[in-house]
């Protein structure tokens, strides 16, 4: 059964940094692709980074060397480096997971995940 639990939250001011992270069964860590997403109050979910199974990544525009994705298969958990946080990147962040995407295009859509943790909030003041 796939579990994903979220860690790292909290406050920051702008310009500060912050790191996310979540455990992940080990079968999946190496099969699934593993994405964080965002949901701002009165907003859409949203992808912010995925890296797949073999280690390919991609970003959305908005956090583009801002932010760093990885994961770490021997602590089974996947990271979100958040640096030159913005106030407009508070939100409560989640970790997802799905076997496969067929388009890559659609990597960043909430729509292509099924599992999920339950999110950690983020806040940045200014």
């Amino acid at each position: 059964q796939m579990q994903l639990v979220e860690s790292g939250g909290g406050s920051v001011q702008a310009g500060g940094s912050l790191r996310l992270a979540c455990t992940v069964n080990r079968f999946f860590m190496s099969t699934y692709y593993l994405a964080w997403l965002r949901q701002a109050p009165g907003q859409e979910r949203e992808g912010v980074a995925v890296i797949t199974d073999s280690g390919a990544t991609a970003y959305a525009e908005s956090v583009k060397g801002r932010f760093t994705i990885s994961k770490d298969s021997s602590k089974n958990t996947l990271y979100l480096q958040m640096d030159s946080l913005k106030p407009e990147d508070s939100a409560i962040y989640y970790c997802a997971a799905t076997r496969a995407i067929v388009r890559w295009r659609s990597v960043l859509d909430a729509a292509e995940y099924d599992h999920w943790g339950q999110g950690t909030q983020v806040t940045v003041s200014t």
